[in-house]
Order: C-alpha cells, then structure tokens, then sequence
C-alpha cells in the first residue's frame, strides 16, 4: 500500500490590502523638502530601511521608507533619516516591497505577524507622506501570513504569489504484522500560483498542479522544495517560475545537506490560463534561480536573463530564448567575469540598453556584522563582462543579503550603500558611462541597515 507523509511547505505569495498607516512620528527631515513636484524635478527615489530586531542586521524590527526627489537624492549636501522619520510600512519584519515603473507608488506585502499576508498600495507624495489607495482583501487564508511575492512587468497591472507543497511517498512492501520498513519512492511537488489585479484589487486566476522531475532525479530523492520569482515573457504568453531542487537520501527519507547539484531548472507555464507546466534545465548553469528578496529574472531583447545562486562554479546570469527554452550556447559566469570564486548574486537589474547592476558577494568576501561583505558590480548581458564599481566605497559591514530595490531611470541606477549600523550615502550608477554620483547621506541607526531604493 501506498502511503504519503508531508514533508515541508514554502509559501511565497501574492498581494493582499490593508488599511493600516504608521509613522514614527510627525517630524519632517529639514534638509529635504516633500513638497518638491517630482514631474519638475524628476521621479520619486524611495528609500527603504530596515530596523534591527535581536540581531544587527536582521531586519526583524519592521520597515520605514521616506520618498526625495530624484535631483535632492544625487545631492551630496542632503541626508535622508527614514529610522528618525520615516513611514512605517505595516509589516512584523522585512516588507516585501515592488514599487511602480515611474516611482509614483509604492505595493508592500506585510511580512508576518498580525497584519501578515496583507497587501497594501500607496500613492508617493514626497518625505514620509505615503497615501494609501485602492480597495483592500486579504488573501492570507491562501498563501499564509509570510508571503513572497512579485510584480510582474506588464505596466504595473499584475502582481503574482507561488508556493509549494511536498510530500515524501512511500510503498509499504511489508503486512500490518510484520516490521518491514517503508520504501521511499519519490517526493511529490504541488505548485499553486496565483494572479492579482493590482489596480482593482481582485484575484485574477489561481491553479494548483503538480510539477514533478524525471524518473531518474527522483529515484534519487531530488524534487523542487521552494518556487518563487515568476516572470512574464516578451510575448505575454508563458510565464517562467524560479525553482530551488533539495534532496533526500532514499533509503532513509532524511533530507540530505551535501548531494551533486543539478542543472539549473525553471517552470514553464501558459499565461493567463498558468495551465500546462513544464519544466526546462540549464546545461551551463548549476544550482537554484529563485532568488531571495529581489526579483531574480527579467527579459531583456526579447528574451528572460535569469541570475541562477549556489552555483558550484559560481553565479552565472542565464538566458530564456522566445521559444521558451534555455539558451545553453550563452555563458555569462560570474567568476570568470570578475575573476573571483564563488559569486553569488544576491540582487541584480538590468537597464534597457542590457547593462545590470549587480549586488554579489564572494568566497573571500569578509565576515562582518551581519554576514558576508558584499559589493557592487557593473554587467554588460551582451558582451557578457562585469567589472567591481570601485567608487563605491565597502566596509567589512556592508550587508546585501536582504537587498531588494534598484531604481532604474533611463540608463541611471539609483542604490544605497551603507555598513549595517553606520551612515552612507545613494549612489547613481551611469550604465553607459560607468561615472559613478555620490548623492544624499543616508542616516542610519545602531544594528540596522538599508535594504534599497524603490
């Protein structure tokens, strides 16, 4: 007889509202002005900041953003406090946040806790003020209280939540009278992914299936443990989903630590019906590809470039050609492009002329505060080169496991760079010209860190 034992659940999901406003107080931050237009003095520039919870670093504390405009942000001689008088976004820990294309709103997910798997969307209006707007719903029932989520690229319409669900299987060859073990067979993987309409609050479609590996893989006990990061195609009709494979030991069902990796591999599905799974393997890059906290693929010329972590030969960016399958001729490897060992690309962006800044870290990266130092990097997707930006400067503290947000204006990226717990700056990153800007300082608080600009 057959029997099933649940395994594990990885959530990450979608979009829900809630009406809850915070701030930390009424102060208005002197040297900025929130009243600047954005439409004269260009976009909004929101930046996000993590507060401390038990451990420096851990961003457990909650998450406040204060909005400048995009001329005060390149301004040397301003400082942004978002900890001393920023707007608190509903969230336990670290919000999830996606801000539209042209800056002007800000999507949060509230990340656990009371107000978890709610979802919430603000119209910027400068300093600390952030409007709420739209309707609310609440999908927590669904996708659980800590939710991971995305924003699709289809003009600020669509957002989109996946899980999985596993269950290790078993034959049981033995009679209800004797002490014959169970025979482990394989771990069955249930995808459920879900669509939303971000500008009327309503769920667009949902479906479950299940997304198993070859016979082989699975005879050795891999399956697909956690999905996140789905990205929609040139053409609008097939949706990719990041997967990260794990690993059990057949003869004991004990999850495994240290196993070959395999392939790269993605979920290909029909989009908007998300019907009809399959599933693609990279042959040039080895290891997970759905990210973290940051969207971890984007298309590009047509095709999806996709940043692949816990390569054993280092991260690679990967290609996803029109026809839905990897290009396995393009081989874009970290490692060899910086000349270091074990890259691992924690956040990256691309710009639309194919130039991507990176957030890495490396093997000899150092050991700091709250976890490995990190850096920032220059890409070109077509020549396939990547060079440090060196005029940012890096302290054994500068955190970038948790970053989330680039803003990308025109061939300028906007970041933040400060050690957990010590002052920084932003800083823009011409992509064409590779000039770097030192722009406003940005104040932090003891143990805490900034997780990007929005």
């Amino acid at each position: 007889m057959r029997r099933n034992f649940l395994n594990l659940r990885t959530l990450v999901s979608i979009p829900l509202l809630t009406g809850v406003l915070l701030s930390c107080n009424n102060e208005v931050n002197e040297s900025l002005d929130p009243e600047t237009d954005p439409v004269e003095d260009g976009r909004w520039i929101t930046i996000a900041a993590a507060k401390m919870g038990d451990n420096p670093g851990d961003g457990n504390g909650g998450t406040l953003i204060y909005a400048v405009s995009a001329s005060d942000a390149k301004d040397p001689t301003k400082t942004v406090a978002p900890f001393d008088n920023g707007f608190i976004v509903p969230s336990n820990r670290t919000a999830r946040l996606q801000s539209s294309e042209d800056g002007s709103t800000i999507f949060n997910i509230s990340y656990a806790g009371d107000t978890g798997g709610n979802y919430t969307k603000y119209t910027v209006n400068g300093g600390q003020d952030f409007a709420p707007t739209g309707s609310e719903v609440s999908i927590a029932p669904y996708v659980g209280t800590a939710p991971r989520w995305i924003k699709l690229f289809d003009g600020d319409k669509t957002g989109a939540a996946v899980y999985v669900s596993t269950e290790n299987q078993f034959d049981d060859k033995g009679t209800p009278n004797d002490d014959t073990d169970d025979v482990y067979l394989r771990t069955e993987a249930t995808m459920g992914i879900v669509t939303l309409d971000l500008e009327n609050s309503i769920i667009k479609n949902f479906q479950e299936a299940s997304i198993p590996l070859s016979a082989e893989e699975e005879a050795l006990g891999y399956y697909i443990s956690r999905i996140d990061m789905p990205t929609l195609n040139a053409a609008g009709n097939k949706l990719y989903i990041g997967a990260r494979l794990s690993k059990v030991d057949p003869a004991t069902a004990e999850r495994e630590n240290d196993y070959e990796i395999l392939g790269s591999k993605t979920i290909v599905l029909d989009y908007p019906s998300l019907l009809n799974p399959t599933i693609i393997t990279s042959t040039v890059g080895f290891g997970d590809t759905n990210g973290y906290r940051s969207i971890n693929a984007f298309e590009y010329n047509v095709s999806v470039y996709q940043a692949n972590q816990n390569d054993p030969e280092g991260s690679h960016i990967l290609k996803i050609d029109a026809n839905n399958e990897y290009d396995n001729t393009y081989d874009f490897n970290l490692d060899d492009a910086l000349g270091i060992e074990g890259a691992y690309i924690l956040a990256w962006r691309p710009t639309e002329d194919g130039k991507a800044v990176i957030a890495y870290r490396h093997n000899d990266s150092a050991d700091g505060i709250a976890g490995a130092q990190g850096y920032f990097a220059l890409a070109d997707l077509n020549a396939k080169t990547a060079q440090k930006i060196t005029a940012i400067p890096y302290d054994v503290d500068f955190y970038l496991f948790q970053y989330q947000g680039f803003v990308i204006d025109g061939n300028e990226v906007y970041v933040t760079q400060a050690p957990v717990g010590q002052n920084g700056n932003i800083y823009v990153i011409n992509t064409e010209t590779g000039a770097v800007t030192k722009g406003a300082e940005l104040v932090n608080v003891e143990g805490s860190h900034f997780i990007g600009a929005f």
